[in-house]
């Protein structure tokens, strides 16, 4: 049977881990298991003190703690083992839960806050060196672009506006500009025509309309009723010939000028200015009431005269009757002719004959 004393030395003698073990069991946070073992551990070194001070269990008091010199227990029970795989699990778990705010407030250095420790000092070594390593602007920019506001946004759509409108007002005083064409009527023979009043901006159609009036009024042609030959044919049977290069009815004056169309032998197909001509003064263009019809005609055709084109050479352009050219497009000089084709380049085209054979003359 034990005596008190024995009672009494045993429980001294009971190491710190089972002690831990024992007041640990059931806890589930880290912070209350990490509580209550440095409760253990206190009141162990309090229970030493006391021994040693008093004189008695100087044995006990002097055998080393196997829990904390790493030495193991042989007498060590299969409770105090459990007790030692228990609280590894709970490490296991306290590092997949959360328990920041205790890591940090925790200050023993135990082993299980190695991993803490390092990660933390990693991070601020990482964090120093983003404190020194900021982004610098680059100084061989000599060239700062410059902020886009609404204010400048609008200022810019205003400026594109002014200059869109100042480009219709010169295209429309282009258009607006009287030229003249001399012509002749082509039947295998060149016919004087006279001259036709145009503007750049009229079809090429308006043309043979006015040619074809004056076709009527000259009365050409061999028939005795030339005059009401040419009042009968209709626009779509003329054909609007520009050296060797026929010009479809639909196109513009204004196509060939803006653009400087070049056709065969490198020659313009209208060589006209593409700019607006000076503005007039009115007051000269005032008609007198007094003048007579025959000084009025005399005074247009002095007008006419002047304009531009009025002295170019009236063979570069020929009005043709289509079903004349049907019947003869075969037979030279109709038979060179071509339409005219935008994507066709005839600066460099090697004009050759129905039949294939190359033109060594222009």
């Amino acid at each position: 049977m034990s005596t008190p004393s024995d009672s009494r030395f045993t429980s001294q003698n009971q190491s710190t881990q089972e002690r831990i073990s024992s007041t640990t069991v059931g806890l589930v946070k880290l912070s209350d298991f990490r509580k209550r073992r440095a409760e253990v551990l206190e009141q162990q070194e309090r229970e030493a003190h006391d021994a040693a001070s008093s004189g008695a269990g100087t044995p006990a008091a002097a055998t080393p703690d196997r829990s904390l010199t790493g030495t193991p227990d042989p007498n060590a029970s299969d409770a105090s083992t459990a007790a030692r795989k228990k609280a590894k699990k709970r490490k296991a778990a306290s590092t997949k839960l959360s328990f920041g705010d205790d890591d940090e407030a925790d200050g023993d250095g135990g082993g299980e806050d190695t991993e803490g420790g390092k990660s933390d000092a990693a991070s601020d070594r990482w964090n120093g060196h983003k404190g020194k390593s900021k982004f610098k602007a680059n100084a061989s920019v000599s060239v700062v672009p410059r902020a886009v506001t609404k204010s400048a946004l609008r200022r810019e759509a205003a400026e594109r506006e002014v200059l869109r409108r100042e480009f219709l007002a010169r295209q429309e005083a282009v258009k607006s500009t009287d030229i003249a064409i001399p012509f002749t009527f082509f039947d295998g023979s060149n016919i004087p025509g006279g001259l036709v009043r145009v503007k750049k901006g009229d079809f090429i159609w308006i043309f043979l309309d006015k040619s074809r009036k004056v076709g009527a009024d000259l009365g050409v042609g061999e028939k005795a009723n030339a005059q009401r030959e040419w009042a009968r044919v209709g626009v779509d049977d003329l054909m609007l010939v520009r050296g060797n290069i026929i010009i479809p009815h639909h196109y513009e004056f204004l196509f060939f000028i803006m653009n400087k169309t070049r056709g065969p032998n490198n020659t313009l197909l209208f060589d006209y200015s593409n700019e607006a001509p000076p503005p007039k003064d009115v007051s000269d263009a005032a008609v007198d009431p007094l003048s007579t019809a025959a000084s009025r005609a005399a005074k247009a055709l002095q007008e006419m005269t002047s304009l531009e084109g009025a002295s170019d050479d009236p063979t570069f352009t020929k009005v043709v009757d289509r079903r004349w050219y049907e019947r003869n497009k075969h037979i030279y000089p109709a038979s060179v002719w071509q339409e005219f084709d935008p994507e066709k380049d005839y600066e460099k085209e090697v004009r050759r004959d129905q039949g294939g054979n190359t033109f060594f003359y222009s």
